[in-house]
């Protein structure tokens, strides 16, 4: 076993504290990672305060994870020492079903293993990216290429493929409307991926404070979605909507801003259900969707494509002792756009 600096939180209001913690010896197809940056996704918040039920405490949480190769397993042929990697939202699948020989590993039949609050069969749970290091199968690392800035990349492994898969899955490109609700984490890497896809590219947000950010990520429109000319001015106009919050939405309102064969792609997690009458959906023949990241061989693609076209998140670098406060202000929607935790400098 090697031991490694990290945070954890004990309870749903404990905070988190300084620990220290084990991770497995590295295998034959294991890759060992001294992690530089993990980035804050809100589903993180959601898992350490339990509000979706479920933590496994203690919780060391973090799926946005990029580091160095500090070792590698002797059957290990596709990374060595001093590469920069990284690792999304999940380190293990069974790799035997239908899902997994297609690389949609995320949706394992046998349950992929989520990067942290999975339970493993002796009892205690993964632990993620809020630490110094981490033992992955080799299969679940992913190649960062370098004209990436480490730390911009590693919302990509969330906030990216979460975006970029539903995006190219629907045909986003030229040619095509694509609306994106939101303007956060997920949403101005939306914008950014979509735009250099070649779309013409809306934001609907609840307000206009962050117009000009929006035009400059690449969105040629921005509209209040409290203005209800808002709906009436963009009715029947998108071939696609991207949804990347978790507010509880007027969904039909919403639905009526798609041309026929329109879809609304679902990313966020609202705590209610969507209420849509039959109609809404028939008569224009429109899709109501969701999408859950992407598999391995997408996240490369992903990353290969954010590379080319110079898509990064915007970040606000923190240390390891202000999460805490980072967690309040992303719930209070004060951060543009993403939180990072500086581990190497501020952990380790």
């Amino acid at each position: 076993m090697t031991t490694f600096p990290a945070l954890e939180a004990v309870s749903a209001d404990s905070g988190f504290r300084r620990t220290t913690i084990e991770r497995r010896p590295v295998g034959a197809h294991d890759v060992e990672i001294e992690i530089d940056y993990a980035g804050i996704c809100h589903s993180d918040i959601h898992t350490v305060r339990d509000e979706w039920g479920g933590a496994r405490y203690p919780v060391t949480p973090g799926h946005e994870i990029v580091g160095r190769v500090r070792a590698v397993g002797d059957q290990v042929t596709g990374f060595t020492a001093g590469d920069t990697v990284g690792v999304g939202c999940f380190v293990d699948s069974c790799g035997r079903c239908d899902q997994c020989t297609q690389g949609l590993e995320q949706f394992c039949a046998e349950g992929v293993v989520a990067t942290y609050n999975t339970a493993l069969p002796d009892g205690s749970a993964t632990r993620g990216g809020y630490s110094a290091g981490i033992v992955v199968d080799e299969r679940f690392v992913l190649r960062v290429p370098e004209a990436l800035d480490p730390a911009k990349a590693a919302p990509l492994l969330c906030a990216g493929i979460t975006t970029y898969a539903p995006l190219k899955r629907w045909g986003a490109g030229p040619g095509s409307k694509v609306a994106v609700v939101g303007m956060g984490g997920l949403g101005h890497v939306a914008v950014k991926i979509a735009a250099a896809m070649g779309a013409e590219v809306t934001v609907l947000s609840q307000s206009l404070s962050k117009q000009e950010d929006g035009l400059a990520f690449g969105a040629t429109d921005y509209f209040a979605t409290k203005d209800p000319e808002t709906f009436e001015r963009n009715r029947g106009r998108f071939d696609l909507i991207i949804n990347t919050v978790s507010a509880d939405l007027p969904i039909e309102d919403y639905l009526s801003l798609l041309r026929v064969n329109g879809v609304l792609c679902s990313v966020g997690l609202p705590t209610e259900p969507y209420s849509v009458r039959p109609g809404a959906l028939i008569a224009p023949q429109r899709v109501l969707t969701g999408s859950m990241v992407g598999g391995i061989p997408e996240h490369r693609e992903m990353l290969e494509f954010c590379a080319e076209h110079g898509v990064e998140a915007e970040i606000e670098l923190i240390g390891a002792d202000e999460v805490d406060a980072a967690y309040d202000r992303v719930v209070a929607s004060d951060v543009r756009y993403r939180f990072v935790v500086d581990v190497a400098r501020t952990l380790a």
